[in-house]
């Protein structure tokens, strides 16, 4: 790669670029073993502008390694091709019509994704946020605009189920290119210099608890993470990829979207005739330990990871970082029976390639122009969002996936600290106490990820710079906010008793790690954890890991209780304090505890927490028109009621201007301590 050539030296340089100058049909091996270039990335699911900044950079390692040989290369997508936030809304602003005919919501992400040459896209969860009506509009044609030119594909999903998806279902097997604009299918095939190669895809089993899924249905289901839920999991794909082999065809490629890269790692040693795995929803970034990796990113594993299958052949396992970060290439040889010849495996060619300014340039590629054409209006009008501030931090605020997901941090409690404050202004009658979220559902820190010069291991974080829109350096600005909290949930008030709020503490240290505010923790992960499930156990919860629990009794604010602590948790027991607790949580975790029949009923928790089969949750929106008037009208850009407002009025008021500015450092570990016995 020629990004490794600044690592080890010159003349590995130079035997690259000669290579870089074969026909495009070097890759035919002396004994005419069959070889394909996969390109493939995933997880375009930033939400604000990152994607943005890196797809020209991306689309120009695209062109440069496709043109090298374009007979035997396929570019696929793994899945979360878009997700809904500040990108996702540009596309239905009206000056996307010079570029993409009719606008309309996460068209324009579609748009370049057509531009670039996709092929063949798994879904991914984030791909159904908006729900398969969602989904159908982004996909389909519609007037001027043309739809996706290469279908989503998913062998565990039951798109007939649903209205909006079944009229763009295909037959299974197909030729992906002979398809119409907009489709849908289990699997389809694609040819390669006169070879035929299967794409199956597959996504998450646990999609109803993770995105909108409307009519449609998901297999296995029940499915648990088990030796049993794989198995069945398995057993879903295998049963597509034997009607493909049936037809001759012996070379498969699973496009996987299973949030997780150890589902996929699990899968490669169950399934049969399965020669390569490409693995999303985790943006684990694979990569030889010699390819240039772009400032603060740390390798995750091995590209590609090798695997023996059910039938004693290799499986390649292949992944990549998301928002056009890195472009994945595998260069790959297959034997007359379709079996991966290993030792032909190349790190020159393999790897991670960086969207970098510097990586591009030493391969002198060149962006594609109608990648960038849209791109083009899409940062326009991107750049008008980052301009004026609604508040100010003098620190990095923490809200990359693997903080925030696996423990406490300033960003975490300070969205958790902004919507205790709305909703206790929101709600003055019987205001909430506690305030929890997921850490799923912020989507992006605010501030920048530092790197010294020749200091690889000293990662430095700092907060947002000044900007030429107006943006003052440590500014919070619209555009932050909407990429951090993307999904703009709604904020929802539920009623739980002392041992159901115990129980649901079990769950929100477990794996999807929560953040809280009016509360104060201790657990002890020595003790038994909770068993899964979204109904909630009350007194007999089975978690022992909580120790010691306090919630505060008055109005919170600035991140201080004003009235005082109440014991819910001591030693390890649910005290009896003869009181419910009002509890704000995003709706799309608690919206399962709705009364049956409301607009906002779900049949399951988000994330699986367990807000189900409460005694008397008397679930509350916020979102209701009768909270509208207490709203604090600080700021205007958002949905009265939802956690973006929440925020911006929040930083208005405490975090303003530089003299209040927001100081908590990113690492903070006061509201939910790890203890040990």
């Amino acid at each position: 790669m020629l990004g490794r050539a600044l690592h080890i030296g010159s003349a590995v340089l130079m035997s690259l670029m000669l290579v870089a100058g074969c026909n495009s049909h070097s890759t035919r091996t002396s004994d005419d073993a069959f070889r394909l270039q996969l390109l493939h990335f995933a997880d375009v699911d930033g939400g604000g502008t990152a994607a943005m900044l890196n797809v020209d950079e991306f689309s120009a390692l695209v062109d440069h390694f496709r043109s090298r040989d374009p007979d035997r290369t396929i570019l696929l997508s793994s899945g979360d091709n878009s997700i809904p936030g500040p990108i996702f809304a540009a596309s239905d602003d009206d000056r996307m019509a010079a570029v993409i005919g009719e606008p309309g919501q996460g068209r324009g992400e579609i748009a370049i994704q057509n531009r670039l040459g996709v092929q063949v896209a798994a879904m991914g969860n984030h791909d159904l946020d908006t729900g398969p009506a969602g989904l159908a509009g982004m996909i389909q044609p519609d007037g001027e605009y043309p739809g996706a030119f290469w279908p989503f594909i998913s062998v565990n999903i039951d798109f007939a189920a649903d209205s909006n998806t079944a009229p763009l279902l295909q037959d299974a097997g197909q030729e992906a290119g002979s398809l119409p604009p907009g489709s849908l299918a289990r699997s389809v095939v694609i040819t390669v210099d006169g070879e035929r190669v299967g794409i199956v895809g597959a996504v998450t089993p646990t999609l109803p608890s993770i995105t909108s899924v409307g009519n449609l249905t998901v297999s296995p289901s029940p499915f648990t993470e088990d030796a049993t839920g794989l198995d069945a999991l398995a057993a879903v794909i295998q049963e597509e990829v034997d009607a493909l082999t049936a037809e001759g065809i012996d070379k498969v490629i699973l496009a996987a979207h299973m949030q997780r890269i150890d589902v996929e790692r699990n899968l490669a040693t169950r399934l049969r005739d399965v020669d390569i795995i490409v693995a999303g929803g985790s943006n684990t970034l694979l990569a030889d330990s010699n390819d240039l990796l772009r400032e603060g990113d740390t390798l995750q594993g091995d590209y590609p990871e090798i695997f023996t299958s059910a039938t004693g052949d290799p499986v390649l396992l292949v992944n990549t970082s998301g928002n056009y970060n890195y472009l994945g290439r595998l260069v790959v040889a297959f034997d007359a029976d379709g079996v991966i010849l290993t030792d032909r495996l190349n790190p020159a060619d393999n790897g991670a390639w960086a969207a970098t300014p510097a990586v591009v340039a030493q391969l002198q590629a060149e962006p594609i122009p109608e990648v960038v054409e849209v791109a083009d209006v899409m940062r326009e009008i991107l750049g008008e969002l980052d301009g004026d501030a609604y508040g100010i931090t003098s620190v990095f605020l923490e809200g990359r996936r693997a903080q925030v997901r696996g423990g406490e941090t300033n960003f975490g409690n300070l969205s958790a600290d902004a919507n205790l404050w709305y909703g206790q202004r929101m709600e003055t009658a019987h205001p909430p106490l506690v305030s929890v979220k997921n850490g799923g559902g912020i989507r992006a820190p605010i501030g920048r990820v530092s790197v010294p010069p020749g200091e690889e291991d000293a990662v430095v974080l700092l907060p947002p710079a000044a900007n030429d829109f107006g943006k003052p350096a440590g500014g919070i600005s619209q555009l932050d906010i909407q990429t951090s909290l993307a999904f703009n949930n709604g904020l929802a008030l539920v009623d739980m008793t002392a041992a159901e709020l115990r129980d649901l503490l079990e769950e929100l240290i477990k794996g999807n790690f929560g953040h809280t505010a009016g509360l104060r923790v201790e657990f002890d992960r020595s003790f038994p954890e909770r068993s899964a499930g979204d109904t909630n156990q009350g007194l007999a919860t089975d978690g022992q890991q909580i120790r010691e629990m306090q919630v505060c009794l008055g109005d919170w604010n600035a991140g201080q209780c004003g009235d005082g602590w109440e014991t819910v948790v001591a030693g390890g027991v649910t005290q009896s304090t003869g009181r419910s607790y009002r509890v704000l949580a995003l709706d799309f975790l608690a919206a399962c505890a709705a009364p049956a029949g409301s607009e906002f009923e779900t049949e399951n928790c988000g994330s699986g927490w367990p807000f189900k089969g409460l005694a008397d949750p008397r679930f509350a929106s916020l979102l209701e028109g009768r909270f509208a008037a207490n709203d604090p009208g600080l700021a205007d850009f958002a949905t009265s009621g939802g956690e973006q407002d929440a925020l911006a009025e929040y930083l208005r008021a405490f975090h303003g201007d530089e003299d209040r500015a927001y100081g908590v450092p990113p690492d903070v570990n006061e509201r939910m301590l790890s203890i040990a016995n």
